[in-house]
Formats: C-alpha cells, sequence, structure tokens
C-alpha cells in the first residue's frame, strides 16, 4: 500500500555512499589536460605571504622573528619565522595539547622562538608581532596585575639579556599573515 501523504512528483534526496575510483578515472581519462593548461593560483601566493609590505620588507643589519599565537574552539597553535640577514626564512608552528588563552598562546610562541634564536648563537634580533599586550608590556610601556602573564614576561625579559641587541616592533595583523597563518594551521590539526 502507497503512502497517501507522497505524490509522484515529490522530490526524495537520497545521499550518495561514494565516488567509484573507476569513474574518476573514466571521467580523467575523457578530460585530458589541455597545452595550455595553467594550474590554480594559490591562495596565499608565496611571494605575498611572505612579504609584510611596509618598512619591514626592508634589509636589516640584523635577524628578524615574526610570530603568532592561535587559540581557538579546535585548539592551540604557534607559528613564527625567523628571517636571516641574507633573507632566509626558517618558519616553524607547533600544536599545544593543553588549554590556553590566545594572549598565552602569544607569549609561548615568543619565548619558543627567542629560545631558538639563543641556541643558533643570533646576537642581535629584531621581534615582530601583531599583540599589542606582549609588544607594549616588554617595552615597559604599559602594566598589567595578571600573575599568569607577569611569569611570562619576567622569562621574555630574561631571555633578552642573552642578546647584544633586541627590539620588540608592534605591527597590523595584515602585516603579520605568514606567523598568523602557521599559528591558525597549527592549532587546527
Amino acid at each position: 500500500m502507497a503512502d497517501s501523504t507522497q505524490s509522484e512528483f515529490d522530490i526524495v534526496c537520497v545521499m550518495r555512499k561514494a565516488i567509484k575510483g573507476k569513474a574518476l578515472a573514466y571521467h580523467l581519462a575523457e578530460n585530458p589536460m589541455e597545452k595550455d593548461y595553467e594550474p590554480l593560483i594559490m591562495y596565499f601566493p608565496y611571494e605575498e605571504v611572505l612579504s609584510t609590505r611596509e618598512d619591514i620588507a626592508q634589509s636589516y643589519p640584523w635577524w628578524r622573528m615574526f610570530f603568532d599565537g592561535a587559540a581557538n574552539f579546535k585548539g592551540v597553535g604557534n607559528g613564527a619565522v625567523l628571517i636571516s640577514e641574507l633573507g632566509q626564512h626558517y618558519p616553524t608552528s607547533t600544536k599545544i595539547r593543553f588549554p590556553y588563552t590566545n594572549n598565552i598562546a602569544v607569549y609561548e610562541t615568543c619565548i619558543l622562538m627567542i629560545r631558538m634564536a639563543v641556541n643558533m648563537n643570533i646576537k642581535e634580533l629584531l621581534v615582530i608581532g601583531d599583540s599589542d599586550l606582549l609588544i607594549h608590556l616588554v617595552q615597559g610601556e604599559w602594566t598589567t596585575k595578571n600573575v599568569k602573564i607577569i611569569l611570562y614576561l619576567q622569562c621574555v625579559k630574561e631571555l633578552c639579556n642573552k642578546f647584544i641587541k633586541i627590539e620588540f616592533k608592534h605591527v597590523l595583523r595584515i602585516q603579520n599573515e605568514f606567523a598568523n597563518a602557521l599559528a591558525t594551521l597549527s592549532s587546527m590539526i
């Protein structure tokens, strides 16, 4: 007996279980690439992601470090890139397996990369980030009563004593997009 609520003109959606590999192979065989085929342009072109658009893009006589941390519903991650005097890029990112706030993630990233610079025997470093809190606290322009942040701040300042010259510079988020992308990607893994 047929269901009285359905008519012959009703639309029924059925989810497809899987795409057969054979069907995909047939499709690719029937649609070969033409000689003038050009690959898709990447969303983050390499040249634009590594550029910073302002005076930071100039060559500096010392190393530079871009850093950022990301905390979201998927997790916490940090991303940074060290750039040598010759312009060589050394990107790094890590996933943190326990919950943090975004401010703590930024401090963790900064400390990790400054320690890396110390281990690489770098003596002059320009630290560049988009965290107002970290940059202004390290420069002594702001103060905080947050005990956790104070401990991180003390650690950053102790590490700064290992350099002949170290400076901190605040930039806009758009100027820190490579480190931001690394942090966001590592947080989502």
